[in-house]
């Protein structure tokens, strides 16, 4: 009977360490991919708010922080929509010009083939329980221009505030170490760039 008692206990045993043993090498692993998985929706909305920013400073010679400035811009402003030809003048049929044959509003130009995208939900970031991504702007001297520069700062405690909190610690602390930004980073305020971190 105590013989029965103690393999049944045993094996009780065995699958709890079993258990544990999973757990502690898939921890790591989900943690990855959900990382992995939140980083690729929030640098989807990076991608396009650079887009935006792009468009605005052609046209402004500046990048904005103020989403509702930018929105407009996107909502009312337009682009040429531009034909090539063949250049009239020359009988080689080698040289070509361009016609503009109207405009276009720039929103429809970006988002008109994503039929759920609304674009006041780019300023959100994803899993943040309503955060904006905030705009930083300013104007740099690089060689004597002055270039307009724009950063954008996404902590790692933005969006992954509801995982492991030692895992995000763990996370901040390894990119720390290796001197890079805890979290997703576009452009900079001291350089002229508006690469991401993650390309």
């Amino acid at each position: 009977m105590k013989s029965n008692i103690l393999k049944i206990v045993l094996a009780v045993v065995v699958v709890v360490l079993g258990y544990l043993l999973y757990s502690s090498i898939m921890k790591p692993i989900r943690f990855q991919e959900e990382l992995d998985a939140r980083n690729l929706q929030i640098v989807n909305k990076l991608k396009d708010i650079r887009t935006a920013e792009n468009f605005f400073k052609q046209f402004h010679n500046r990048y904005t922080s103020n989403y509702d400035s930018l929105f407009d811009f996107l909502k009312t402003g337009k682009i040429p929509v531009v034909k090539m030809v063949a250049d009239p003048t020359d009988t080689t049929f080698t040289r070509s010009i361009t016609d503009t044959i109207g405009f276009i509003p720039i929103a429809d130009s970006l988002y008109s083939k994503r039929p759920d995208f609304k674009m006041e939900d780019m300023a959100i970031i994803p899993f943040s329980e309503g955060r904006r991504f905030e705009i930083k702007t300013d104007k740099i001297d690089k060689g004597g221009v002055i270039v307009s520069v724009m950063e954008i700062l996404v902590p790692y405690e933005y969006y992954l505030h509801d995982l492991d909190k030692q895992d995000v610690i763990n996370l901040s602390e390894r990119m720390k170490g290796i001197n890079k930004f805890p979290g997703l980073k576009m452009g900079s305020l001291t350089e002229a760039s508006v690469d991401g971190n993650w390309e």
